[in-house]
């Protein structure tokens, strides 16, 4: 099977919520899912009024279907108003 390449958009609440911990509680989750050590990209998009989203970009084997259940663990952590996946590419090479 094919590597795809996911992003992931993750909205907080408030600009008061701490993105790194959001970050890092969403990294491990994707390590899980990936099952090893995923490569990662992390962004900070500026949305308005102080509010940043968070965008994580990883790598998955295409066997492992699809990401539904990541998304809704993801946001379902405290200051998390939504995780949505922005981007799904195939990695070609």
């Amino acid at each position: 099977m094919a590597q795809v390449i996911i992003t992931f958009k993750i909205m907080p609440e408030t600009p008061e919520v701490d993105l790194e911990a959001i970050q890092k509680a969403a990294e491990e989750k994707i390590n899980a899912f990936v099952g090893e050590e995923a490569e990662k990209k992390v962004e900070i998009e500026p949305i308005a009024f102080g509010l940043k989203a968070l965008k994580i970009t990883f790598v998955s084997d295409e066997a492992k279907g699809g990401t539904e259940d990541l998304e809704v663990e993801i946001a379902g952590f405290d200051g998390v108003q939504s995780c949505e996946v922005i981007d799904v590419r195939r990695a070609l090479g």
